[in-house]
């Protein structure tokens, strides 16, 4: 089957990812703010279950597509929760005990919007 034909299964996707990206053009054009740019562009793509299409269409490139795949679906919760780790043991030797607890808590609600994103994604699906 041809990569032609397996877009054109997709075409939600697709739709969603056109008019995602003139939306980000037009808000682009009125001069918004570009961190209220891309919090609306992050939080339609979690909405609608965007991310998880465009793995799939770039899965699609042959040879290298599911490569890319495996590459970009590792846990990033597990990911995101090394990185906290790593920076808590340097905190500690230089002495930021009591700043520790707010980068954990910080680090904990980004990883509690993700799964909420995760969970809205499904909830309220494109397809």
């Amino acid at each position: 089957m041809s990569v032609v034909k397996k877009i054109q299964k997709h075409p939600k996707t697709i739709l969603t990812l056109i008019v995602i990206g003139v939306l980000a053009f037009l808000m682009l054009k009125l001069n918004l703010d570009v961190r209220a740019i891309a919090l609306i562009t992050i939080i339609l793509g979690f909405i609608t279950n965007l991310y998880a299409g465009l793995l799939a269409i770039i899965g699609l490139i042959p040879f290298v597509g599911p490569f890319i795949v495996q590459i970009l679906s590792i846990p990033f919760i597990w990911f995101v929760n090394l990185i906290g780790y790593f920076t808590s043991f340097y905190a500690i030797k230089k002495g930021y005990r009591k700043e520790i607890l707010n980068h954990r808590l910080v680090t904990l609600v980004l990883l509690l919007g993700i799964v909420l994103g995760y969970i809205l994604g499904h909830l309220i699906p494109v397809r």
